[in-house]
Formats: structure tokens, sequence, C-alpha cells
């Protein structure tokens, strides 16, 4: 392995030979001595890098590198004398890899607006705060990755192209091979017998479906990738691609469900308060003060369980004027979630029995025959984290519920089958990846935490 900022920047070993790779961050030149601030991503912290320009001649290497080159240099790792860094690199040779012209290089030592850099999407991860971004995303895919491993749930790959819509809420990117200037037609229908799956196709808005096939043979499954949702909606909470992580537990009931939720939910964050510090204590001082406090205090707090039917009488008599009216059988929003996790309990809300008109057909009724077994997790600063519910498994309210959202039973042929064939209790839930990791950052906008931000007129890069 090549030495790495990260790791030198921690190495006690001093007076050693190295070389290091990476990008000009600033360059500061005079007569006798040239400082450079070199970045390869590992660290927010730079290394600094000090040429002797009367001992080395590298004049003709150093007029090439400016801001956003790139380089590699070798020389003499020593203690710095400087506040900032507890090493600095003394140059005796540099090797020009690319450079960078800094008449038009648009990354130049100033601030930078997110919108700006959205438009640059291919240089924005080298700036401190989407580096930061892009460290935390990864070290957060690998704690879901292990608490779900070290919990033996097995990893499932569902499909992305799909034939049913697992919400039924029609919001879904059709995908074709049919000549778009002159669709086959069968009695004023296109005729997709004559498409390349022979039927109309989606990109998948879940995988939670699939993962119930693989969770009635293996029990303990999870699910983790990119999902698609057609919404026309340009707001800094919506993405059109985004990364779900769904798992589903057989002989498991809504009360099983929410104990793993919370504990996977603690899980991860504690993970990468442990594993990405000098990432946080940036978030922290820089993007969202307090942040960290904030994250601890989720885990250490017990989460409260409330009905739906309770929280909409808790708002009800709230002394606060909401934007939007509280009422039984409606969607609550981010204000009144925010309302009861910030303001009634300080604490994350577990969320249970909601009205089954505003939730997806697959949930199990209560024997009220007006709710279901829904869970939604709340927390502060946030709202709605993680949702989920135990899965009917009852074939013929199934089929009763499909009926009512107008959903065909021929799309869902396979679902039904599992009622038949063995069924057991089962739920669980889903997370919106980039939903945790602006949570964890404190990012305003959902399209900052996602590499290459998917949304309505805009799939650049």
């Amino acid at each position: 392995m090549k030495n790495r900022i990260k790791d030198i920047l921690k190495t006690t070993a001093k007076e050693q030979e190295i070389t290091v790779e990476g990008w000009i961050r600033t360059k500061r030149d005079s007569k006798n001595l040239c400082f450079f601030e070199l970045s390869d991503g590992s660290s927010l912290k730079n290394l600094q890098i000090i040429i002797d320009k009367e001992k080395y001649n590298l004049t003709a290497e150093i007029d090439r590198l400016s801001t956003g080159a790139s380089a590699a240099i070798t020389g003499i790792l020593v203690e710095s004398p400087g506040k900032n860094q507890s090493v600095e690199l003394q140059g005796q040779s540099i090797e020009v890899i690319g450079e960078a012209s800094p008449e038009t290089y648009p990354l130049q030592k100033k601030r930078h607006s997110f919108e700006f850099l959205r438009e640059i999407a291919h240089l924005r991860p080298r700036t401190n705060t989407f580096a930061a971004v892009t460290r935390v995303r990864s070290t957060l895919s690998f704690a879901v990755h292990k608490f779900f491993q070290e919990n033996d749930f097995v990893y499932v790959h569902t499909p992305i192209i799909s034939a049913s819509d697992a919400e039924g809420a029609g919001e879904m990117f059709q995908i074709t091979t049919l000549p778009m200037e002159n669709v086959p037609m069968v009695d004023g229908e296109v005729d997709y017998s004559k498409d390349f799956f022979g039927k109309p196709a989606n990109l998948t808005v879940s995988g939670q479906l699939e993962g119930e096939i693989y969770a009635t043979a293996l029990k303990d499954i999870y699910t983790f990738g990119p999902t698609f949702r057609a919404e026309n909606s340009n707001t800094s909470r919506h993405l059109a691609e985004f990364w779900m992580i769904e798992p589903e537990m057989a002989f498991c009931t809504l009360e099983g469900n929410m104990e793993i939720a919370e504990k996977f939910l603690k899980y991860v964050l504690q993970y990468v308060l442990d594993n990405s510090k000098e990432d946080m204590n940036f978030f922290n001082s820089f993007v969202q003060k307090g942040i960290i406090d904030d994250i601890k205090h989720v885990i250490k707090s017990p989460f409260t369980h409330l009905t739906y039917t309770e929280a909409v009488d808790i708002l009800l008599k709230a002394d606060v004027k909401f934007e939007f009216p509280v009422e039984w059988g409606h969607d609550l929003q981010s204000e009144h979630e925010r309302y009861l996790t910030e303001k009634v309990y300080n604490g994350p809300v577990i969320l249970t029995d909601y009205p089954q008109g505003i939730k997806a057909f697959y949930m199990k009724q209560n024997d009220d025959g007006k709710t279901v077994r829904a869970m939604d997790i709340l927390v502060p600063r946030l709202g709605e984290i993680i949702g989920g519910s135990e899965r009917e498994s009852d074939l013929e309210k199934l089929k009763t519920r499909l009926s009512e959202q107008d959903l065909d039973p021929k799309d869902y042929w396979w679902y039904l089958e599992l009622r038949q064939y063995g069924t057991v209790p089962h739920s669980g839930f889903g997370l919106g990846f980039e939903r945790l990791v602006q949570y964890v950052t404190g990012m305003q906008n959902i399209r900052d935490v996602i590499p290459f931000p998917r949304t309505v007129g805009s799939a650049e890069f």
C-alpha cells in the first residue's frame, strides 16, 4: 500500500524518506523556498511540503504546479516547527503528473456555495466538505453491512428492474426498448409484447417485495441498493435516485421489528462517531453546531412508543399554530414529527398503528379494521428516519387491499403465493440512506450527500 496522508500525519517515525501522491491545494512561492499543501483525500488535513529551491534544482517542476495539479513528491519526513501540523515533508524531488491551469481551474482558495459546487460535481469531492461527506457515507455504508452481518442477516441483491409497484403510488420510471418515434400499438394501446421483457417494466421503487421472498426462505435478510421514484418534486428532501436499506425478518412481529430497527439505528450512529471523528468534528464546527451531541442523545435515549392516534391527540391539544393542520387520517408532516421529538419527548419516538388509508397495501391490518401495524421512527431535528411494518400474511385480506388500491393481482401473483405456502408473521423496515447521511452530517440539501444527484430536470455527470 502507498503512503496515505492520514497515516503520515499520525506517524511518530521521523527523518525517513517517503513518496506521497496527491493534489496541490495551495502553493506559496518565494525566492528561496516553496510551500505546498498536498491532499490525497484521506484526511481533512493536508501535508505541508517545503522545497528548498537553493538546495534542489526543481524550479521547472515548481512552475508547473498550481492548485488542482497532481504530483508525486519524494522527501524526508521531519517534525514540523509549525503549530498546524506535527510533521512536514522536506521535498527533494517532484514528479508532475497532471497540470491544472490556474486561469480556468474553478476551485481556487475561496469559499464556494453548495449550489455552485453542484454544477461541477466532477470536482466538488476535492473540497473539504464534500470529501468529508464522502468519507462519512463510506463509513456508514460499512456500518450498515457490519450490523447485519454480525446479526446473521443474509445480504440479498434485489432487482433494479421490476414489473410491479411495491408502494402502489405509481411514481415509477418506465423503461422500454420500443422505438419512441414509432411505438407499436394494438387496439389503441401500446403493444408491450414487442418490448424487451414482453410486458411493462419499471425501475424499482423498493426491494422489499423481493426481499420477502428470501426472508421466507432464509429467515433474516437485508437489501441495500439503488431505488428510483419519478416524483415531480424539486425540494431539498427529494431525489429521483437514492439508496435504500431494507431488512426483512421472518417469524417477526411488529414488536421485534421495532426492537431491531432501534438497535440498528443506534449501532450505525455510534459507529460513525467512533470511526469518523475528524470528519464529524468538522461537521460539528462548520455545518451543524452541536450535531455530535444530538447524535449522542439519540444513542443514549430510550425510544418512546406512541400510537398515531395518541400522537394526533397530543398535536391537536398543542398550543402551536402548525403550517399544516392536524387531522386523524392524514399523514403527519415534518413539523408535527419534530414537535413530538423536540418539544414533547425530547428524544426519539416510534409511532405505530397508522390509518390504513395512508399506508401501503402490504401492511398487516389491525383488528379494528381501520389501522395497520406500521411504525415510523422519528428523531429530533429531522422527523421520520425509518419506516416499517409487519407484513400482511392473510391471503384474502391482502387481495382485498390490492383491489382497494386499484392494483392488479396478476402483477403480484408470486407475492400472493407466498401467503399460500408456509406463510409466517414477518416484518421489515426501510431507511433512505441519503436521509441517514444527511442527518449525520447536518447537510441541509439531500443533493449534497449523494455523489451524483438525480432530480427533476437534472441528470448531469
